[in-house]
């Protein structure tokens, strides 16, 4: 079975990950909101080295309950500075407690955070049409034009790099190879 070049052959969790998860749209606010945290959270490090953690991040952040993080104080943020199950960067831990605070304002202004994200692609997965890896690009216009917003709108750790990850961990944007079992039609 041919997958996407960046897959790890011989790691089970990220055969999982790409055969059903990558590319495969998400509208669940809290799941979206867990992938931008994750997503921020890998700036300067492997997805691989994220994904290996990330049972450890749900376990951390209270399954991502922005409700519940935005109540943590500065003795909770110490104690996940020293949380070896998650990547121990000050600035990334806060992140999370910030985006949670913009997470929230963007639900209640646009409804659900899902209308507010998906807005940026017409609330439609863009399908590509790749023939290498090497072709898929790290940003474009659109994950530029996420992150001034996403930044304006008070998250942190959201560069285009991370923007555009982000938009494929979600499916926002379809990115498998021409020839991976998961191209076209396999993730609508």
């Amino acid at each position: 079975m041919q997958r996407c070049g960046w897959v790890k052959l011989d790691e089970p969790l990220y055969l999982e990950y790409h055969d059903n998860e990558w590319g495969k749209p998400v509208y669940d606010d809290q799941k979206l909101f867990e992938m931008i945290c994750l997503e921020g959270a890998q700036a300067g490090l492997s997805w691989w080295t994220i994904l290996q953690k990330r049972e450890g991040y749900r376990e951390a952040f209270d399954g991502f309950d922005a409700e519940k993080i935005v109540r943590y104080t500065d003795e909770k943020l110490a104690e996940l500075k020293e949380d070896t199950r998650i990547v121990r960067n000050r600035l990334k831990i806060a992140s999370v407690v910030t985006n949670a605070q913009a997470y929230l304002r963007m639900q209640q202004q646009y409804g659900s955070f899902s209308n507010y994200i998906w807005q940026f692609v017409n609330h439609e997965p863009l399908i590509n049409h790749w023939s290498t890896i090497s072709e898929v690009p790290i940003t474009t216009a659109m994950s530029d034009k996420m992150s001034k917003q996403l930044k304006k709108d008070g998250f942190k750790f959201v560069g285009s790099t991370i923007c555009y990850s982000f938009m494929q961990a979600v499916g926002m944007v379809n990115d498998h190879v021409q020839d991976c079992f998961c191209y076209e039609g396999g993730n609508k």
